[in-house]
């Protein structure tokens, strides 16, 4: 199964206060073991939200919000994708996040949608459409686990 690890914004990443460098060292030292694991497909972190933009669609109309956002408890500040063999594997991986700082984060993890999961509307030419993009992306396939 696949994952998705959301690095909560904090107050301090919305300011774009970088991490020490002790937290980046140890960050890298993390990020390396779950590739050693062979369970990390991609990870990253974000600017602020004062860097984004919001596109909001009501109907056939769209408006652009420019960042900042104010709920930085909604925000996102970095993310991994991991692939699994349960929600209690992908848990005890993120218990290990480093906090070398000390400050209040807090993670969120979500499965990600496989083909099977969206049933007969997932029809099999849909399906194909979807593997030859993801091919032609050079993305990760479906998942094993």
């Amino acid at each position: 199964m696949r994952v998705m690890v959301i690095m909560k914004a904090s107050p301090e990443s919305e300011a774009g206060i970088m991490p020490s460098e002790q937290l980046l060292t140890d960050m890298t030292a993390y990020n390396e073991e779950l590739v050693k694991a062979g369970i990390m497909l991609a990870g990253e972190g974000l600017h602020p939200s004062s860097k984004g933009a919001r596109v909001r669609f009501e109907g056939n109309t769209t408006s652009v919000l420019n960042g900042p956002f104010a709920e930085t408890k909604e925000l996102i500040a970095g993310f991994w994708l991991l692939q699994v063999k349960s929600m209690d594997e992908a848990i005890e991986w993120i218990r290990r996040v480093p906090n070398t700082d000390g400050a209040h984060h807090e993670i969120e993890i979500r499965q990600v949608f496989d083909a099977s999961d969206f049933g007969e509307a997932f029809t099999p030419e849909l399906q194909e459409r979807e593997e030859a993009m993801r091919a032609q992306t050079g993305h990760y396939g479906e998942s094993q686990a």
